[in-house]
């Protein structure tokens, strides 16, 4: 699976992620009619909206992602593309964080509507790193691949060559002139 397309689904799945923790925290503050509850959790929520906003704010990748970039593994073959099998190896954690954190909505309340601030945040501090990672393709003129691998292991790419952008400023291929 593309990088690219990984951080997109990932900020997506994140997104979904707060979501859902959201409602079912809503849902089992209203059960226990706590107001006190709901308030707070939406200032929780906005606090977190805008700490993920300041985080994401760059549009340069971030320091995690840069360095599995230089640390890929290059290669001529393109890798197996099995986008459900490595976003499930990847982003286990955060099924598991979503459905825990959700299980427990009616008997705590509390534990969801805290736990929608941590997804939110991941998603909105990594809503610039796909374009990031887009933008460093098109000039090395490669692709990056998340590599499956064990859920245990840290995430590996692999790098293969792809198709390089030249602009105005690049000295790309010399122009010919027409023979005279």
């Amino acid at each position: 699976m593309r990088l690219v397309d990984f951080l997109r689904t990932a900020v997506l799945l994140f997104g979904a992620s707060a979501t859902v923790l959201a409602v079912v925290a809503i849902a089992g503050a209203n059960a226990d009619e706590n107001l006190v509850l709901l308030y707070a959790a939406f200032a929780w929520w906005a606090l977190a909206a805008v700490i993920g906003a300041v985080l994401g704010r760059r549009p340069e990748t971030a320091a995690g992602i840069a360095r599995m970039m230089a640390s890929a593994r290059a290669t001529t073959v393109m890798p197996a593309l099995e986008p459900g099998g490595t976003l499930l190896s990847r982003l286990w954690t955060l099924a598991l964080f979503t459905v825990v954190s959700g299980a427990l909505a009616f008997l705590f309340p509390q534990i969801p509507a805290i736990a929608v601030g941590f997804p939110l945040i991941a998603a909105l501090a990594w809503r610039k790193q796909s374009r990031a990672v887009l933008a460093v393709e098109e000039r090395d003129g490669v692709q990056f691949h998340v590599e499956r691998n064990s859920p245990l292991k840290p995430t590996e790419l692999v790098r293969t060559p792809g198709l390089r952008r030249f602009s105005d400023r690049d000295e790309g291929p010399a122009e010919h002139e027409p023979a005279r």
